[in-house]
């Protein structure tokens, strides 16, 4: 079975360096090839680690590939830097890992447990202190998220962190897990705050009288949750559970059901509706295009008809023409404005709006990438 996968891989290299990138060397001529290079094939994932060092009776038999799952995604929702509820598979490389003296740490110095309680509907900070994170990098959470890999500035994590609130109900001590649907309150700490791994998170309005959890979320700078290079090791994150006291009840706006969680949510969802890659300026330019094309065309159809019914011996000539400009318009009109989104001028068999908001509006790949 070994011996097999080996040479699987050993003939999936060969091929790669029969075809190499016009700068095989150069790592970023790499970086952007659509072929995998021979030196970043992990013979890690050849075997299932039912014989190898560190087995023991029970574990779970890995998935395999000498191709390191490239092709994992194929014929699937891909992520493509969207966020769908639906759920989907993404492809990106994980990239790279800290050493084990660079891996991160949080924790919560305000509020704390056991602490005074806070007034409800009040103003209140959540800080955190966080080590090892080059903080203050975040990506287009609506149109890259999860869309590039872990990425390390001087050996360290570059990204940010998040905090969640969530409401524990009658004690500060449930017994079920809570619904990670819903928060309280929601923010993602995007500063570098103060240089030195101190950052603060402003609940500007407060949270309704009760028990909570607050928690935070450490992420590299595409929204995914840090990677750290070994298993046993303490967590990167932090958590802890306060009191709010008094008879307040209003919803935090950062909430999930308060007035930004539910724009941030329709914003997402949005995006996932536009589909990836889409440049919104031009989109709206090639709606306006697409309407004026279609216009167009059905003018001049109607121009060619009314020539073939003034004369009998241009009848050919008329019918010839409002098709012909019937399906010119729709060409132009399907061509240009599949980024107007759904709906559209439409004429004939031409329509210009498409669904999904591609074609002329869709960035070119090295813009959306730079």
């Amino acid at each position: 079975m070994r011996f097999t996968q080996v040479a699987c891989a050993t003939v999936f290299a060969a091929a790669v360096y029969a075809n190499p990138s016009p700068a095989n060397n150069a790592a970023a001529a790499a970086a952007d090839s659509t072929t995998l290079a021979a030196n970043a094939i992990q013979s890690g994932s050849f075997n299932d680690g039912q014989q190898e060092t560190g087995s023991e009776a029970g574990q779970a038999a890995s998935a395999t590939s000498v191709n390191n799952f490239i092709n994992i995604c194929a014929g699937k929702t891909l992520t493509n830097g969207l966020q769908f509820t639906t759920g989907s598979c993404n492809g990106i490389p994980m990239g790279d890992i800290p050493a084990k003296t660079s891996m991160i740490s949080c924790i919560i110095t305000n509020p704390q447990q056991n602490g005074a309680e806070i007034p409800s509907d009040t103003d209140f900070n959540i800080t955190v202190q966080v080590a090892n994170l080059v903080a203050g990098s975040f990506t287009n959470a609506d149109a890259t998220y999860y869309a590039a890999p872990q990425a390390l500035s001087g050996g360290k994590v570059v990204g940010h962190t998040h905090v969640t609130v969530q409401d524990l109900g009658q004690n500060l001590n449930p017994t079920q897990p809570l619904d990670a649907t819903q928060f309280a309150f929601f923010k993602g700490i995007n500063d570098a705050g103060d240089g030195n791994g101190g950052l603060t998170a402003v609940v500007t309005g407060g949270l309704p009288a009760g028990n909570y959890r607050v928690c935070t979320m450490t992420s590299a700078s595409n929204h995914q949750p840090v990677l750290m290079p070994v298993a046993q090791r303490g967590t990167p994150d932090d958590c802890t559970k306060f009191v709010v006291s008094g008879n307040g009840n209003t919803i935090n706006v950062a909430a999930n059901n308060g007035a930004k969680g539910i724009a941030a949510a329709a914003a997402a969802a949005s995006a996932v509706a536009l589909g990836p890659d889409v440049n919104v300026a031009q989109s709206s330019a090639a709606g306006a295009t697409a309407t004026n094309t279609a216009a167009a065309a059905k003018g001049n159809g109607k121009a060619g008809a009314a020539a073939a019914q003034a004369s009998p011996a241009a009848t050919n000539a008329g019918t010839a023409n409002a098709g012909q400009a019937q399906a010119s318009g729709a060409a132009a009109a399907k061509g240009q404005g599949q980024a107007a989104g759904k709906g559209g001028a439409q004429f004939g068999g031409g329509q210009a709006g498409g669904k999904g908001g591609k074609g002329g509006a869709r960035r070119a790949k090295r813009e959306f990438i730079a």
